[in-house]
């Protein structure tokens, strides 16, 4: 009870302290972790971990799928290339190259734990790259593969740390094995995914009638793929990443307006808990991990640490360059169609932040090998993993937004693209009522498509008119409810043609939210308004 009780104490002061960095403009990521170092210097708290077996289980799912959900199929499709290129062939080359700097600068850490470190610190983490990037005013293109990159890069780096730990609990190891087992295991893990997906947007668009039941079915939407998939020996991280990108497609049609938001709001919250929660675990950790490295001088491991995040931090420009430029030397096609800007290319290779995947991976490392023997080197494994999520954060997270001052990129706007969208859906919608509602009472009609002029009238940045209802007439309870009524119809009729634009891949997911969100705040206020006799 004791413990439980300093966790939550400890959760309300790191809510506390997002909530000034929120205010100052500060990255949440780096609050986190900075939250870690001084929880474990604070006298007196509880040595607190979790199971290694659970860790996965509770923290991997909901934050890959809250990831996965906000990822835009759309943007993915049409980058899938630089995102396959620095989420599978980045994070391998990171981890060799983790693993042959560890390998020569640590003695002890035989090949296999080498190999096991650089796979936990492959992949950059999606949280860390939205929260930090938010606001710089990147090109949506680069802001789409660092998405996509942070998405499936999970899947790639947490299959390469399953085998390097087959390779040291089981003492065996096969590459082309491996090899084919990552292959099967990547596509089983897919298929799983999509499979529940459809099972459950079935169930949402079929059966499910209630916001607060949608919303509990969601919440376990992430565990159900995750747990199916290991069950088969699947890759339970590609799975529920599938399931996300599944649904979030989709979610414009299955769920209703009163889920979406419920769901959007109760998944931040969790969101925000489970990041602020692995930072705590690691920082009531971190004093007795650092007892267990005792026997290592101060100065090794500085500089152990320091290597290996430096490593991590070059590697990712050794692979960004050539990669960049060798698939437009080899395609004319991909030079054409592809606009290059090498302040983008500098940008991305600085935004490899690493954080809570990596975390969660280190602390599920598993505290015996068996019933006798310890797991060798796990706690100075963990440390360099807090090394490199520390350096990588505070180093370039901190400096990121100077580094695209200094390059002097032009801050991307998509006020126009917005803009031209909302003009779209709102003339659209004018069309419709002048095509369907022309039997209407006139003051039903004018009153119906007075409210869209407005809209159309604000855009052209016209002023309102005094009474747009039209010359000061109250109206009564039941021509109020058509109204009303109506809006509500003409808000879906709004809806689908925002979804018509979102499948066929005409408009940004940033906007597509924000309009979502919008039209279903709209419909709540006009329920709540709906006239009751």
């Amino acid at each position: 009870m004791e413990n439980i009780t300093v966790i939550i104490m400890l959760l309300f002061g790191v809510a506390f302290l997002s909530l000034v960095s929120k205010k100052y403009n500060f990255p949440i990521p780096i609050v986190l972790v900075l939250c870690g170092v001084v929880i474990s210097i604070i006298p007196g708290l509880p040595v607190i971990a979790l199971s290694p077996e659970v860790v996965f289980i509770i923290f991997l799912p909901p934050l890959l799928y809250h990831a996965a959900w906000y990822t835009s199929w759309s943007d993915f499709k049409q980058t899938i290339r630089p995102i396959t290129l620095a989420a599978v062939g980045l994070v391998l080359f990171t981890t060799v190259a983790v693993a042959i700097a560890a390998h020569l600068l640590i003695d002890d850490i035989s090949w296999p734990l080498a190999f096991l470190l650089g796979a936990i610190v492959s992949p950059p983490d999606a949280v860390s790259a939205t929260s930090i990037t938010k606001g710089l005013g990147l090109h949506p293109r680069l802001i789409a593969i660092l998405e996509g990159e942070s998405l499936v890069n999970d899947a790639s780096g947490l299959v390469a740390y399953k085998y390097a730990l087959t390779a040291i609990t089981a003492g065996n190891f096969v590459l082309w094995q491996a090899g084919l087992n990552f292959v099967v295991m990547s596509v089983a893990g897919i298929a799983i995914g999509l499979t529940v997906g459809y099972i459950m947007s079935y169930i949402h668009k079929r059966f499910v009638c209630d916001e607060v039941i949608e919303a509990t079915l969601t919440l376990l939407t992430p565990f159900a793929s995750y747990l199916i998939a290991e069950h088969f020996e699947c890759s339970g991280v590609l799975a529920v990443v599938a399931t996300g990108l599944f649904l979030s497609a989709r979610s414009g049609t299955i769920f209703t307006h009163e889920s979406r938001m419920m769901t959007g709001t109760i998944w931040s919250v969790l969101t925000n808990i489970l990041n602020g929660l692995i930072f705590i675990l690691i920082g009531l950790q971190l004093r007795q991990i650092i007892d267990g490295i005792g026997d290592y001088s101060g100065w090794s491991l500085f500089v152990w640490g320091a290597s290996i995040s430096i490593v991590v931090i070059l590697v990712r420009f050794l692979w960004v360059v050539p990669a960049t430029l060798l698939p437009r030397m080899l395609s004319k096609r991909i030079s054409l169609k592809e606009e290059f800007d090498y302040r983008n290319m500098i940008i991305f290779g600085w935004s490899g932040m690493r954080g809570v995947v990596s975390m969660a991976a280190a602390l599920a490392l598993p505290l015996m090998m068996n019933k006798t023997t310890e797991f060798p080197l796990r706690n100075l494994i963990i440390y360099l993993v807090f090394c490199v999520i520390l350096s990588t954060l505070v180093v370039q997270g901190l400096t990121l937004p100077w580094l695209i001052k200094k390059l002097k990129v032009q801050p991307y706007s998509i006020l126009a693209e917005e803009y031209e969208i909302r003009n779209t859906i709102v003339s659209q919608t004018i069309t419709h009522i002048e095509d369907n509602f022309s039997l209407l009472n006139d003051d039903l009609l004018h009153n119906i498509k007075s409210k869209y002029e407005v809209k159309f009238n604000r855009l052209q940045k016209t002023e309102l008119p005094a009474n747009f209802f039209g010359k000061g007439n109250v109206l009564g309870g039941e021509i109020f409810n058509d109204f009303t009524k109506l809006q509500i119809d003409l808000l879906n009729v709004e809806r689908a043609k925002l979804e018509l634009m979102h499948k066929t891949g005409s408009v940004h997911e940033e906007i597509f939210r924000k309009i979502e969100k919008e039209l279903d705040l709209e419909e709540t206020r006009l329920w709540m308004e709906m006239y009751e006799e």
